[in-house]
């Protein structure tokens, strides 16, 4: 089969090709590259193996570059890491044949020969080959019919899917999102081993863990894999509490949605719009703390009153087990899963400027996301439910334009700060101040006084009154 490169990548596997011969050694393009360009997706990296030392190859390769490139290279592993001209990354390791422990991931390593290097691949699409050899430069090695899979659609183990999962537990995770990305399907002896195996995903840290679901989370439909992370029984040992998101309850003829399935949709729904990865946990997460919420309340149905509130406090727990950053991410998500059922609030009638000036103040420069978050909701199989929500949020969406026209919430700042109530009454910082700075944003944010700095000022001398202060610095 014939790859498709560009110029420059032909250029840079002839430089591998020319290193490689005069090391004399046996060097190939192997995996991801070679899968991407049959699948004509494009790709920023290229892996080499070589019979021999792959750090050794990869500073001949560096001499074939001016400016030399430089080297990263981890002992250890027996790897080298270059990165070339527009971002692309080359990576370099000698062939070898791994054999692992059942209750490690550390493997016991020795060299191999390409075919012992393929047959340690973890997915036939994966463990595709091309020679650099001057021999038979170009030729496509594929001894597990990789190509006619990917053809196919399917994502299948080399070996035994027991083993392959045994040897790397992360790789059932990989073949969901493989599956997920691609859209294929994972043929039924892998798939059974996944279910098989499953929990042998325990042994796999929680970085590598969650980087494969970040991966599967920003794939064009990421319910995907989520449903096959279900179904196989792995969302239920790394993610119990989406798990519990599952299942429709009935009673006195009163039932819910199925909430696990409903986020799905939500997710989908937002990943159509948004690439943000951040945006996306938004939406795995706005429902979580539903299971927590949720009573019959007889003569009404089911409710989960307060469930944003509940699981805005989850946010933080949960990017802490999943160890994902407790940074201003974090705190987006938080926002936006506790703010996403306000705007619904707006669609009802005579809601007053300052509900609005509430919302923009609370969303702040995040208002566009809580907003799509909101659409993204949206998911009734009725069409003239969903026409008339999203006509809602339109009218919500100006309602919020005209108030931010004249007010500037979001961009908001109190005219006067904590320094300026500390300075006028002589305090340190205390109680007091929070308290006549909140009653300042409430007075304003209501309406009471306008947004200008002698209102606000003569407001903060009255609230000093009520706590006896009295004026040192005016």
């Amino acid at each position: 089969m014939e790859i498709n490169c560009t110029e420059k990548e032909l250029a840079l596997l002839k430089k591998v090709a020319n290193a490689a011969e005069a090391l004399g050694m046996e060097t190939y393009l192997i995996g991801g590259f070679v899968r991407d360009k049959i699948l004509g997706r494009e790709t920023k990296d290229a892996d080499f193996v070589c019979v021999g030392d792959g750090i050794e190859l990869a500073k001949e390769v560096a001499k074939q570059f001016n400016p030399t490139p430089q080297v990263d290279y981890f002992k250890t592993f027996g790897t080298a890491h270059i990165k070339v001209g527009d971002g692309f990354d080359i990576e370099f390791v000698g062939a070898r044949k791994e054999s692992y422990q059942f209750d490690s991931r550390k493997p016991e390593v020795e060299p191999g020969t390409i075919i012992d290097d393929q047959n340690r691949r973890d997915f036939t699409i994966n463990a595709l080959a091309i020679s650099l050899n001057k021999k038979d430069f170009g030729k496509l090695i594929d001894p597990f019919n990789g190509v006619q899979d990917i053809k196919d659609g399917i994502i299948k183990t080399p070996l035994e899917p027991s083993q392959t999962f045994s040897d790397d537990p992360l790789r059932m995770m990989r073949a969901i999102r493989f599956a997920t990305q691609l859209n294929f399907v994972i043929e039924e002896k892998t798939w059974q081993g996944i279910i098989d195996s499953a929990h042998r995903i325990k042994i796999i840290s929680q970085e590598r863990i969650t980087d494969e679901l970040n991966k599967i989370i920003a794939a064009p439909k990421p319910s995907i894999g989520f449903d096959l992370l279900y179904r196989c029984g792995l969302l239920q040992i790394i993610f119990p509490p989406m798990v519990d998101l599952a299942g429709a309850e009935y009673k006195d003829g009163h039932g819910h949605k199925d909430n696990f399935y409903h986020t799905l949709q939500v997710l989908d729904n937002l990943a159509f719009n948004t690439n943000d990865l951040w945006l996306r946990w938004a939406a795995v997460l706005h429902d979580i703390a539903k299971p927590a919420t949720k009573k019959f309340e007889e003569g009404h149905g089911w409710t989960f009153h307060g469930h944003e509130a509940v699981g805005g406090r989850m946010v933080p727990k949960i990017f802490t087990k999943l160890k994902l950053p407790q940074n201003e991410k974090m705190r987006l998500v938080k926002k936006l899963v506790e703010l996403h059922l306000r705007p619904i609030s707006l669609t009802k009638e005579n809601i007053t400027d300052s509900a609005v000036r509430r919302l923009l103040f609370d969303a702040g420069e995040d208002f566009d996301s809580l907003m799509m978050l909101c659409e993204a909701d949206i998911t009734s199989k009725n069409k003239q439910k969903v026409k008339r929500f999203l006509e809602n949020f339109q009218l919500v969406r100006q309602k919020c334009k005209e108030v931010e026209e004249k007010d500037h919430i979001r961009t908001w700042q109190p005219p006067i700060t904590g320094e300026i109530i500390m300075e006028t009454f002589g305090l340190s910082p205390s109680k007091p101040v929070g308290i006549i700075k909140d009653a300042l944003k409430d007075a304003m944010l209501d309406g009471v006084i306008p947004n200008t700095y002698e209102a606000a000022y003569q407001f903060m001398l009255e609230k000093g009154k009520e706590f006896g202060l009295t004026v040192v610095k005016s």
